[in-house]
């Protein structure tokens, strides 16, 4: 597993004028160093290599917790302060996956250093190397805190960005002028409003965190960083909030269309049988096989039955007219 765990592993050295990217070849090169200038960043795609875990906090000293943090199966969203160093684990969607699977993300922090672990290979942090290495912007002449604040804001830019990619797709399919009230169109207003779902409880999730980090108190950990992170989930949760109530509005609004329809069916068909009930009666009567009746022998009484007929139907359609029904 040492060797796994390894090739899943890489280390990031940088400061103000220096940058190194290296693997490992033994778990034993894997040693936080505690140097005002230089800050490590370790990064694991993995969270199964528990042995190893444990092999790393105790050649770094690191709190004897972490081990008993990181063989729990399921975290809940943890903000934890420990000896000297943070303890932080948050789920993140994963907006690559069609069903919006979410990973554990790991963060172990200190001034000096940054672990992070990752329960599935891939992330969106790319941008965040290519800056180190290039030393372009603050990043390279703060602390591992800042580094955390990067990491953090990287997972709500992208949740910001598939948000509004879909957000286009879904007012393109669900705009006002294409809603029909239709199994097809309602499964599609149901499908945007679980994405949204997910995606809500996923920001919620990370803006719970980042309010914790918010209150830890640390010596050389900054944390005015995160209350431009916070604004930014407030900000995307207003977003999915509007688009939410956009989503009920059209639902609602498809059932008062099919509620109309029917009203307009049932009308239709109330009107028809009114007319039909006076003239199903008089042939009723006159459909009778009594002997006696007194206008069966008479010679015109079959016209004058269907003029009754004609009139009572055009009565009938005058005092709907007027009525304003039809």
């Amino acid at each position: 597993m040492e060797n796994e765990f390894l090739n899943k592993s890489s280390i990031i050295n940088y400061s103000s004028k220096n940058y190194e990217k290296r693997s490992t070849a033994s778990l034993n090169e894997i040693i936080f160093t505690k140097n005002d200038e230089t800050t490590q960043w370790l990064n694991t795609y993995g969270i199964k290599y528990q042995e190893d875990f444990k092999k790393v906090i105790h050649q770094n000293k690191l709190d004897d917790f972490l081990i008993k943090l990181l063989s729990d199966e399921e975290h809940p969203n943890k903000v934890i302060l420990l000896d000297g160093l943070l303890f932080v684990t948050t789920r993140v969607l994963i907006t690559e996956s069609a069903k919006f699977e979410s990973e554990q993300m790991i963060f172990i922090v200190s001034p000096d250093y940054l672990w992070s672990i990752q329960e599935k290979q891939g992330d969106y942090f790319n941008w965040i190397r290519e800056r180190l290495e290039g030393n372009k912007g603050i990043v390279r002449k703060k602390k591992a805190d800042y580094l955390l604040f990067l990491l953090l804001e990287s997972i709500i830019d992208n949740y910001q960005d598939t948000y509004q990619e879909n957000a286009e797709l879904s007012s393109n399919e669900l705009s006002s002028a294409n809603i029909k009230p239709t199994p097809e169109f309602t499964s599609l207003v149901e499908k945007r409003k679980q994405e949204l779902f997910n995606f809500k409880k996923a920001t919620i999730s990370l803006k719970d965190t980042i309010v914790k980090l918010e209150k830890i108190e640390i010596k050389g950990f900054n944390v005015k960083y995160f209350s431009e992170l916070k604004e930014q989930t407030n900000n995307l949760i207003s977003n999915i909030d509007f688009e939410l109530q956009e989503l009920e509005s059209k639902i609602n609004l498809i059932f008062s269309i099919q509620g109309h329809r029917l009203n307009e069916v049932m009308k239709t068909l109330t009107i028809l049988s009114v007319i039909f009930i006076p003239l199903t009666f008089l042939a009723g009567i006159y459909g009778m096989n009594f002997e006696h009746i007194p206008e069966l022998k008479f010679k015109y009484g079959y016209f004058i039955l269907l003029g009754v007929m004609v009139l009572v139907t055009i009565v009938s359609v005058w005092y709907f007219k007027r009525k304003k029904w039809f």
